[in-house]
């Protein structure tokens, strides 16, 4: 029997529409299997951190052998967002209730230091760190099913946290912690850095109105993901005081054969040529006059007072 193919009426909206569904729940699938058939949860004992890696619009947890394990004792200015940060993850591992953290502010400031130390201290009692970058963000349902069911505590690391307007991808982040259909999971908390206190750029204009008849409410918006942090924690620029004591104090943990005013006068000119002071440059300026001293011909240091 022959048929006319003119006569077959097809909607071809729909069915495209349900082409492109069914792609995605394929796309779906794979993300979730692909996961499942990478992660071995008996590998959680040993390795204590690990970073969610995107391939091919899925994801798997990727181990980190040797992770950065900063020292707290280290971390010298910031005591009281230590303290804070400190106490949050001991409920949090002691299965207390416990908030997301959000630690803003300046850079080179050790806000990432604070997080990542956070091992060191914690590990035998169970937590694990996985990083998520920003552009991994919507994969999160998947990364929150793959973790739920282990029996560890887990945060998720999202390291130096921004977004533009016209980014859709922190809805995810939002989503997970607070609004949406889905229960977070009692054994996951994200722990986020940003030089920004509210994660979006905010203009002059959000302040006069510019174009908008309902100002507030862009205000609302731009505000919403950082007020879903249970805990905010502010790091300030660095006084010379304390940068100073930073490099003495790395400077007394290597033994370095040199005279404080040497080490000053040095110290505040490697400041000076970054254009910045911070526990980051005390420790990149260390770093420098450590090699500078181990070298055969003695380096030439700038005069003290």
């Amino acid at each position: 029997m022959n048929i006319n193919s003119n006569s077959v009426d097809i909607d071809w909206s729909y069915l495209l529409d349900r082409v492109e569904h069914l792609m995605d729940l394929g796309e779906e699938f794979l993300t979730r299997k692909l996961a499942e058939f990478q992660f071995d949860p008996a590998l959680l004992e040993s390795i204590l951190a690990w970073r969610w890696q995107q391939e091919n619009q899925s994801g798997y947890l990727h181990p980190i052998i040797h992770p950065d394990l900063p020292d707290h004792a280290d971390l010298l200015g910031i005591d009281p967002s230590l303290t804070r940060l400190r106490r949050n993850t001991r409920q949090f591992v002691q299965r207390l209730p416990a908030n997301n953290v959000l630690l803003w502010g300046a850079r080179g400031t050790g806000k990432s230091s604070a997080v990542k130390g956070l091992l060191g201290e914690f590990a035998g009692a169970g937590l694990r760190l996985v990083e998520v970058r920003k552009e991994d963000l919507f994969q999160l349902p998947a990364i929150t099913e793959l973790l739920r069911p282990q029996p560890y505590r887990f945060i998720l690391f999202c390291d130096d946290l921004s977004f533009d307007e016209s980014e859709v991808d922190y809805r995810e982040l939002k989503a997970l912690l607070e609004g949406g259909i889905e229960a977070r999971p009692e054994n996951l908390l994200i722990y986020a850095t940003s030089n920004r206190r509210h994660l979006m750029p905010e203009r002059l204009s959000d302040n006069s109105g510019g174009e908008e008849i309902h100002p507030e409410e862009a205000i609302a918006e731009k505000i919403s993901l950082s007020d879903r942090f249970g805990i905010t924690l502010g790091f300030y620029p660095t006084t010379q005081e304390s940068y100073l004591e930073i490099v003495r104090h790395f400077a007394r943990r290597r033994e370095l054969p040199i005279a404080d005013d040497q080490l000053t006068a040095a110290a505040l000119e490697w400041a000076m040529l970054r254009g910045a002071r911070s526990g980051r440059v005390a420790r990149q300026f260390i770093d420098d006059l450590t090699g500078q001293l181990l070298l055969d011909e003695p380096p030439s240091f700038p005069q003290g007072n």
